[in-house]
């Protein structure tokens, strides 16, 4: 149920939602705005004229408006935050060759390099507990588990 919400709010607002608004807004602003103004109605005798005119000048405008809001807004980076913080799969690994393989491998690699370095008697204490730390983590990683702190705790019972 929780994907099929998903999906529904994600057809509904990119693509249903946002023709409407669009077809919506051009209509209301022609007949309530443009055909009670007689200069405008001078200029936009007909509806798909100003369809066509607000279309070729509003797709590049919004355009523009989008950039800026992805490169030069800060509330776009308060928004990828929260996206992040909310995320399960930034505090566990995704399912799949990430889960599978990815990380034992990182985890074996990890064990085969402490070995070596203990038998050239290189391990200080702090590497060690630093390996024994990373060990820890992946471990936990590779069953399933979270590292780091959740924003939201009750995650890690899905």
């Amino acid at each position: 149920m929780a994907r099929l919400w998903y999906y529904f709010r994600l057809g509904y607002s990119t693509y249903l939602t946002f023709l409407l608004g669009y077809v919506s807004t051009l209509i209301t602003v022609y007949y309530l705005a443009i055909k009670n103004i007689p200069e405008l109605l001078n200029v936009f005798p007909k509806f798909v004229p100003f369809a066509v005119l607000s279309t070729v000048i509003g797709v590049p405008l919004s355009i523009t408006i989008g950039w800026l809001h992805l490169k030069r807004s800060a509330a776009f980076s308060a928004e990828a935050d929260i996206s992040a913080e909310a995320n399960p799969y930034y505090y566990k690994l995704y399912p799949g060759y990430v889960k599978e393989v990815q990380y034992p491998v990182y985890l074996e690699l990890l064990l085969q390099i402490e070995r070596l370095m203990d038998a050239q008697h290189a391990l200080t204490p702090e590497d060690r507990a630093r390996i024994e730390s990373l060990e820890e983590k992946l471990r936990t990683l590779v069953s399933g588990g979270f590292v780091g702190s959740p924003r939201r705790y009750d995650m890690r019972t899905q």
